[in-house]
């Protein structure tokens, strides 16, 4: 639960075990002493969230100050600091108010809406994101957080914000993996993994499914304060960065930053400096006894490219020393090589391309500027949106041997092929018809019920493609063992359809079939068939 720079104290550690603990007694029976310890467990962890919350805000008041006192050094790491305050403000203002919503869905109810309202310690309460209290209507209701976080979508989207904010934390610490690692950890929403009893169980069900409503809350609150302490351990890491890039005097070294190859008759440019440097002091940068220009605090150095191959070259930054005591030299060498032009064309997704819908590839040539690169094909057309390609294939080519991909540049108002290669083009491959994420079995009756229609999934497809059903047939037992088929135009179960699930006894078999499906690239497939056994 806690991050590399805020590691769990012990009493988070003790609460944590509580929890897994009081999960344990919860799988074998709703006891009142259970909801009533769960009940202590999120008092706890809420008390334990104010003293995150509270070292955090101290934290950001230090970065604050900082600032205030050096605002050119600081203020990258301030601005980012208030970034990611704003971020997981919104997150936790959003759980806050995810928790109410469920509460008042669940009898609950605001105290200042109860008439004559009194205090009982037979309630459990909540905070809103306004710090509104919350009467908890039933500790043991088990079937509103189920229905609410389950049925109604809302755990999926808790799971998508806590992504978003996750990977608008990542890239506020891009870069240090230990911090990364440690905001992933804190804010995993992977699914768990998959097993033979419950190969479908997914992060939204392993916290919600069938937990009572005491339950649900404390587990909220315990991805509170997963938020917190990764806010915590971001604002340690920003106050850190303070000192971290200003210069130590204890040594000096020059840099030289230049391509290591350059394409024939471009030009070659290197940019020399010494790191950590005063920039107020003009270096002094000789190559080969000659000094060279100076911009920027920055030495600029050019050189001929007229032939290929390889080139070496030295030079000297003399530097006044810091005790006043004349200059030092810090001497450097660095090689390139000049090279005829080639270029690389890649399949961002994988080795082929696929009939009637974009795929995307990335051509580069190196030492040639984006905008004087062409690319054709011999199958189709290629677009450009938003600076990436993307190529259509016209038809079908599982062999190969009438696609390739063309690449040739424009330089000095001259066009040369540099590159070309080959490439299969197939048609995509057929969707899988699913109900409630599975493609036949067994399955509760409920839960068919609660069940919409049949989606068209793509396993183990790169693409972004989607496929609606668009027709199908249920065929289900009825009086006197005599089956009846009943037609929807749609993807979902009509109302007629319902009642027939409704109606189903345990070993009864529900099958669907003639299933049709539409997809983005503009074809229409006829699915196989699934069924279910209701228990």
């Amino acid at each position: 639960m806690g991050a590399t720079n805020c590691p769990e104290t012990p009493r988070q550690k003790m609460i944590g075990m509580m929890y897994l603990v009081l999960m344990a007694m919860l799988a074998m029976n709703v006891a009142v002493e259970v909801l009533v310890a769960f009940r202590h467990v999120d008092s706890s962890l809420v008390q334990t969230y104010n003293t995150i919350q509270n070292k955090s805000d101290q934290q950001f008041s230090d970065l604050e100050l900082a600032y205030t006192l050096n605002e050119a050094k600081v203020k990258k790491w301030y601005d980012k600091g208030i970034e990611v305050r704003a971020d997981v403000k919104k997150l936790q203002d959003y759980i806050a108010d995810l928790k109410e919503e469920m509460v008042i869905k669940g009898g609950g109810s605001r105290v200042s809406d109860i008439e004559g309202y009194e205090y009982s310690s037979d309630h459990s309460y909540i905070l809103n994101s306004k710090g509104d209290s919350v009467q908890v209507g039933k500790d043991d209701d088990l079937n509103t957080p189920s229905e609410f976080m389950i049925y109604l979508k809302k755990g999926e989207e808790l799971r998508k914000n806590i992504e978003y904010t996750k990977e608008r934390l990542l890239a506020q610490v891009a870069g240090n993996s230990s911090m990364e690692d440690a905001i992933r950890n804190a804010l995993n929403t992977d699914d768990p993994p998959k097993s033979i009893e419950d190969g479908s169980q997914t992060w939204v069900t392993k916290n919600f499914s069938e937990q009572p409503m005491i339950a649900a809350i404390t587990m909220m609150s315990r991805m509170q304060i997963d938020v917190a302490n990764a806010e915590s351990s971001i604002m340690s890491w920003l106050h850190s960065q303070i000192d971290a890039n200003s210069f130590k005097a204890n040594k000096l070294e020059p840099v030289v930053i230049a391509p290591t190859a350059v394409l024939e008759g471009e030009k070659y440019e290197a940019k020399i400096f010494l790191a950590a440097q005063d920039s107020t002091q003009e270096l002094e940068i000789l190559v080969g006894g000659s000094r060279v220009q100076n911009r920027d605090g920055m030495g600029i150095y050019n050189a001929s490219t007229a032939k290929a191959g390889g080139y070496t070259w030295r030079g000297v930054i003399n530097y006044d020393s810091p005790d006043g005591n004349g200059k030092i030299a810090f001497p450097f060498e660095q090689s390139y090589e000049v090279i005829k032009p080639s270029a690389t064309v890649s399949p961002t997704k994988m080795n082929v391309f696929y009939l009637n819908i974009a795929n995307p590839i990335s051509v580069s040539v190196p030492g040639v500027t984006p905008a004087n690169v062409n690319v054709t094909t011999t199958n189709g057309r290629i677009e450009i949106i938003n600076g990436e390609r993307f190529v259509y294939p016209s038809k079908e080519d599982v062999a190969g041997k009438n696609t390739k991909i063309n690449v040739s540049v424009t330089q000095d108002s001259q066009s040369r092929n540099v590159a070309s290669m080959v490439f299969r083009v197939k048609r995509v491959p057929d969707p899988v018809a699913q109900i409630g994420g599975k493609s036949g079995g067994t399955i509760q009756k409920e839960s068919l019920m609660a069940e919409q229609g049949i989606f068209a999934a793509m396993i183990d497809f790169d693409f972004d493609l989607r496929f609606r059903v668009v027709s199908f047939d249920v065929t289900v037992s009825g009086a006197g063992g005599y089956n009846s088929t009943y037609k929807s135009n749609s993807a979902r179960f009509t109302s007629e359809m319902k009642q027939q699930f409704a109606a189903q006894r345990p070993g009864s078999i529900v099958y669907f079939d003639n299933i049709v499906a539409t997809g983005d690239d503009k074809t229409t497939r006829n699915l196989p068939p699934i069924s279910f056994k209701v228990r």
